[in-house]
């Protein structure tokens, strides 16, 4: 097999291609023969040796792929040879050979390519979690998404518009227009104070949800905005990135700019923090599964579709994470073994 391998911390040209023999299944898992694998932002934090949950390097890192069921172990009932499948790992996603618990495949549709496949485990289940299972999204809900142009931003607009939310999403300008044909409604400049753009058009009513995963001192922000019964859900720190190498005094400086909340404050605010890890939920998959299921049924009803902005080969992965680093990705970038 063929994987995309983590050498050392640092800039994208670390990332290296690797050859190995093919993992054999074990019981209860199955073998994938993997067509599309998703990238996710928190695989450029564990390039930049910033993600905590990565494993030390060298590794392969990648939560999710698309492929061919090739093999099947003992006890599998549900998968036979030459499905086409979902499939979740907690790392190593970036190969094109996989072996998983068959408890984190799922099948895929019969009009679902691979490639539209990769593009939706991690970021729907995540837009999906923050939103109906966390958040708690009523209809009509004041809505903000940061980083509304990427992969969990796009996945986010769909499902608030299945609520008919009022959507605020943060972005470049030059994804504006874009985001407008999605169904945001008021698309913000990330690089201004969105805060004041927010309340110049949210007044006084404040926010029912914001989607947060740029941290630091964003999150303060964010909570200042929520209205009554409001929730912020926290899931991810982008801003402890701040270019294609670590700097880990920009990383200590967001961290100890975050807010600490106080139980009584949130009482009396009557607000809620939240956050989402998805990697941390993979233990839950009583909760997860039924989620999928209903984001599937969503797909298959026209009300979700998963954005693909580009394919790279396994040779191009380290222009892949330059693609995301320079802001560039609208929706999801794949790697395609």
């Amino acid at each position: 097999m063929r994987q995309v391998w983590i050498t050392k911390a640092g800039p994208p040209e670390v990332l290296e291609v690797r050859e190995a023999a093919d993992p054999q299944v074990g019981a209860g898992e199955v073998r994938i023969r993997v067509r599309a694998a998703g990238i996710n932002f928190a695989d450029l934090m564990a390039r930049l040796g910033l993600y905590p949950d990565a494993p030390p390097v060298p590794c392969v890192v990648g939560y999710e792929v698309a492929g061919e069921v090739d093999q099947v172990g003992a006890a599998v009932t549900e998968f036979a040879v030459g499905d086409r499948v979902f499939g979740m790992p907690k790392f190593g996603g970036y190969s094109d050979t996989l072996v998983i618990p068959a408890l984190q495949t799922f099948a895929i549709p019969t009009d679902m390519s691979f490639e539209q496949a990769a593009a939706l485990p991690v970021v729907y289940l995540t837009a999906y979690y923050m939103m109906m299972f966390t958040g708690n999204l009523r209809e009509g809900s004041h809505v903000l998404v940061h980083s509304a142009a990427g992969g969990v931003g796009l996945a986010a607009i769909q499902l608030a518009k299945t609520r008919n939310c009022v959507i605020y999403g943060t972005a470049s300008p030059s994804k504006h227009a874009f985001l407008r044909e999605q169904g945001c409604d008021h698309p913000i400049d990330s690089g201004a104070d969105y805060a004041a753009a927010v309340r110049a058009v949210a007044g006084d009513r404040g926010l029912d949800l914001v989607l947060d995963a740029v941290g630091g001192p964003s999150w303060k922000r964010g909570y200042d905005l929520l209205g009554p019964a409001g929730r912020l859900v926290c899931f991810g720190m982008s801003s402890a990135a701040s270019g294609k190498t670590r700097s880990l005094v920009n990383a200590l400086l967001q961290v100890i700019q975050i807010k600490k909340y106080n139980p009584i404050d949130l009482m009396n605010d009557n607000r809620t923090v939240g956050g989402c890890n998805m990697g941390h939920l993979f233990g839950r998959l009583d909760l997860l599964r039924p989620q999928f299921a209903a984001l599937l049924a969503l797909w298959e009803a026209g009300k979700i579709s998963p954005r693909v902005d580009k394919t790279f080969s396994f040779d191009e992965a380290a222009s892949a994470h330059h693609f995301i680093h320079d802001r560039k990705a609208i929706g999801k970038v794949l790697l395609v073994p």
